[in-house]
């Protein structure tokens, strides 16, 4: 197999002259060029960067698809939590006024809820566009994977007893001084 040189030379469309004085040139930096040291080739050089880039374009795309892949699977969680735990709203007379973002949203609760609400024993959780009654552990869950998803959850009190107070059927006098 001739190089390609032999064969433009043989084809016509190359001179003696002209590879002679390519030859020598290339001599000549070989040459010139310490030993020890390699010839750096700049297509060699450009081409490695680029792949550098590509591999660094490539890796910015793959941490971008991990993120909403996480955003997706924190949605499912906060959805499958709600869906599984809201309360039966469906016999409610009671309106509850609250505030999201910067509206006063409406919706129906019965006296029991309205109470726990206040209380910090449950609270409302926006799902897309509707709002749902959730009680405060699974409220909680939702707040530690997004905080915004959950609207109103009031604090508890430290005196709040509850339902299991045990002077809850005894009525505090009207006249008690202390």
């Amino acid at each position: 197999m001739a190089s390609l040189q032999d064969q433009l030379l043989k084809a016509g469309l190359a001179d003696e002259k002209k590879a002679r004085s390519v030859r020598n040139e290339k001599r000549k930096q070989r040459k010139q060029q310490p030993k020890g040291s390699v010839q750096v080739n700049e297509a060699e050089i450009r081409a490695r960067k680029a792949r550098e880039e590509k591999a660094e374009r490539d890796r910015q795309l793959n941490l971008e698809r991990q993120k909403e892949a996480e955003k997706k699977a924190i949605q499912a969680q906060i959805r499958q939590l709600v869906e599984t735990n809201r309360l039966d709203r469906s016999k409610a007379e009671t309106s509850y006024q609250f505030v999201d973002g910067k509206k006063i949203k409406k919706i129906l609760v019965d006296d029991t809820m309205v109470d726990q609400l206040s209380r910090g024993r449950l609270a409302i959780v926006r799902l897309g566009e509707d709002y749902n009654i959730v009680p405060e552990k699974v409220a909680r869950k939702i707040m530690e994977r997004d905080e915004s998803a959950v609207v109103v959850l009031h604090d508890r009190k430290q005196d709040d007893q509850g339902d299991d107070d045990p002077y809850a059927g005894y009525e505090i006098p009207d006249d008690l001084m202390w």
